[in-house]
């Protein structure tokens, strides 16, 4: 069946007049639907005052199904659109154990049946027969069913793109799909959105997505990996085989910044799902102390230290990320439950309430956060009065109590607690206040850790599944309070290697730890640059174990220069080169914002136009982009220029961190300039 690529060609005209068929199906079964939603308005509106309340219920029941209905099919119809542009991209021919008839599966994102013969013409990526697309070559392979092992033989695999209902081209196969479909599609220039890669899952990379044995999984990938992708794609499996359990409303993304939740936010609707909420540790953190406290944004804490930050910042954040001060701070709860509380005798119209019964009363509620017991505390010193004196007390004397009941504990504010924990560490210098009372970045989760043990808050049920990208950058800290507010199965993932503050990172020991139950996957293939390019960054980055695909290009460059306007003058050139080149995109990549608006402004002044990404930036838009390491982690470019690589800007662990984000993020082309001397991160 389908022999020739002519006989394809042919097999896929027939699939599109199918699928045109299902379209016009669902058009004409939505007008008639419509029709019957008015109809039945307008009937209940003319004949309302003879109904009775059944009557008119059953009609507004029925107005409701029909909607539904409708929804489903307006749904159905978006998938045949998609699969109208790409119907499949993969076809495998399988001879089942037992059997004499081959049988030909078509994979593509959506599933599609042909209702009349009721066969399936089109099997969804997700579905556990396709899993052999993904995991086998020619010859033996199986799939896992609902109920048991399939086991065959692989006859023919092949391997399609086609785009618009047009194919450009087949290519048969009987190797791995990473050769010459993978090839072709690295080969291509960039584009404005991270996009769907069903079509060149790896065997590796489909393990990950179809992993449901693990509760947590942490997926540690080097830079190029396509981690978050398949992280997203893993979303979107679980979304399929789970949708009875889960849905889209009911998943979380952490990510580090709004440019980057633009970036991805294309892939779950390519894959035919919803796109999932997403938040920021900052965003959570406002939420979870309910926007009362100032605090300084990540972006500014990583700015400041790479910018000859004093020894005293390095030491406080770092100090407020590992796991031994989450123990002082659990060390500093038992400290307020034995000690905090100092129980004494409370006298109300002559009549004296025993320390010993306030101290006991504290002691019983102890399943509540501390500062919410001194209600319950008053309650029963107000029953124990009026039981033992047969006195009811007054709402003026309540208040009394209650204020009363509250002065026997140090404070009840979190701002002064944070504080006394400090001097209770006998280092108070730890905590260091900037201007307009706004703490540091690294204040900010050890206070909502706090306020979780003081006042207890709510975790976010609802949520199901959470995604936390960019693992490396959170802290120990910030990983108990997650696990404290998501109770759900967590997906987390990162690179240890691209840490934009060392001073607070996490390593794969310290998440386990916290995140318990906790299975880790290793990527360690990178896709996104050149065979040149990834070896390049290596040398940069010693120990990090990224495995090169063989896909060739130029070796990167490094220019020196003897002052800073020429460099700057040859990076406005490459600018002007880029229009003339094939790439798609170009990103010129700064240590810190500071050196990006010079730059900005040399390129203005030159009657140039980029984007510029900074903190504020909400999106993505591809094409030239100036911005910093920082804010370009997760996003990739065809060209990449890495301006000012001297000795002088790149010389402590946390530029080392930069130099290798900026440089990880080049497809196919990798400039850098330095003038003076060049960094020693480049030497070798």
């Amino acid at each position: 069946m389908n022999t020739s690529e002519q006989e394809e060609k042919k097999y896929l005209n027939q699939i599109l007049i199918k699928i045109n068929k299902s379209i016009a199906e669902i058009d004409d079964r939505v007008e008639t639907q419509l029709r019957d939603i008015n109809e039945a308005k307008a009937h209940l509106q003319e004949h309302k005052r003879d109904m009775d309340h059944l009557e008119k219920n059953a009609i507004r029941e029925s107005v409701g199904q029909i909607a539904m209905m409708g929804d489903a099919a307006v749904s159905k119809k978006r998938r045949l659109h998609r699969l109208r542009d790409i119907p499949y991209f993969g076809r495998f021919d399988f001879l089942q154990k037992g059997k004499t008839k081959n049988s030909p599966i078509y994979v593509g994102v959506h599933n599609f049946t042909d209702e009349e013969k009721n066969e399936n013409l089109i099997f969804d990526w997700r579905a556990p027969i396709s899993s052999i697309f993904y995991d086998f070559e020619l010859g033996e392979a199986f799939f896992q069913s609902k109920t048991d092992k399939v086991e065959g033989e692989v006859t023919r695999k092949r391997q399609y793109r086609i785009r618009g209902g047009k194919m450009e081209y087949m290519i048969e196969s009987d190797l791995t799909i990473q050769d010459d479909l993978l090839q072709k599609e690295l080969n291509k220039a960039s584009s404005t959105k991270m996009k769907n890669i069903v079509a060149t899952i790896q065997r590796e990379q489909n393990a990950i997505i179809r992993n449901e044995n693990a509760y947590n999984l942490i997926i540690q990938g080097v830079a190029g990996s396509g981690k978050t992708s398949i992280a997203l794609h893993r979303i979107a499996y679980l979304l399929y085989k789970q949708k009875d359990t889960i849905s889209s409303e009911e998943i979380l993304i952490i990510s580090p910044n709004k440019v980057f939740a633009s970036y991805i936010s294309n892939v779950l609707p390519e894959l035919g799902e919803e796109s999932v909420e997403e938040t920021s540790m900052e965003d959570l953190a406002n939420r979870l102390l309910e926007y009362e406290i100032q605090f300084q944004g990540f972006f500014e804490q990583v700015s400041e230290l790479l910018d000859n930050p004093p020894a005293a910042l390095q030491e406080r954040i770092s100090v407020k990320s590992g796991l031994d001060f989450l123990r002082k701070m659990d060390e500093y709860m038992v400290h307020l439950e034995n000690k905090g509380f100092d129980a004494q005798d409370i006298t109300i119209n002559k009549k004296v309430i025993p320390g010993w019964f306030i101290r006991e009363k504290f002691e019983q509620y102890n399943r509540f956060p501390i500062l919410k017991r001194f209600n319950e505390i008053g309650r029963e010193v107000v029953a124990s009065v009026y039981r033992e004196y047969g006195y009811e007390i007054t709402g003026k004397e309540r208040a009394q109590l209650q204020q009363t009941i509250r002065k026997m504990f140090p404070a009840t504010n979190l701002r002064t607690l944070y504080k006394n924990f400090y001097d209770w560490l006998g280092n108070p210098k730890l905590l260091k206040m900037r201007k307009g009372s706004q703490y540091e970045y690294s204040d900010v989760y050890p206070l909502i850790y706090l306020k979780y043990k003081l006042e207890g808050i709510q975790p976010f049920y609802k949520v199901k599944h959470l995604i936390i990208d960019e693992m490396q950058d959170y802290s120990a800290v910030q990983y108990q309070v997650l696990n404290r507010m998501f109770t759900c199965r967590k997906t987390i993932l990162g690179d240890i290697n691209q840490s934009v503050n060392p001073f607070s990172s996490s390593n794969l020991e310290v998440i386990q730890q916290i995140i318990s139950n906790s299975d880790c996957m290793t990527m360690l293939k990178s896709y996104r640059s050149t065979y040149e390019i990834t070896e390049f960054t290596k040398k940069i980055k010693k120990g990090v174990m990224a495995e090169p695909i063989e896909r060739h290009g130029n070796q990167p460059v490094i220019s020196g220069f003897m002052s800073i306007g020429d460099e700057i003058d040859q990076t406005l050139n490459k600018l002007v080169q880029f229009e003339e080149s094939d790439h798609n995109s170009i990103g010129i990549i700064c240590k810190t914002q500071e050196q990006a608006n010079t730059l900005h402004t040399a390129i203005k002044e030159r009657g140039l136009s980029i984007d510029m990404l900074d903190a504020t930036s909400a999106s993505f838009s591809g094409g030239k982009v100036l911005t910093t390491a920082h804010l370009a982690k997760g996003l990739e470019f065809d060209q990449v220029i890495v301006p000012f690589a001297s000795n002088t800007n790149y010389k402590t662990e946390a530029d080392l961190q930069m130099l290798y984000i900026a440089c990880t993020r080049a497809m196919h082309e990798l400039n850098l300039s330095f003038t003076g001397k060049l960094t020693d991160f480049l030497k070798n």
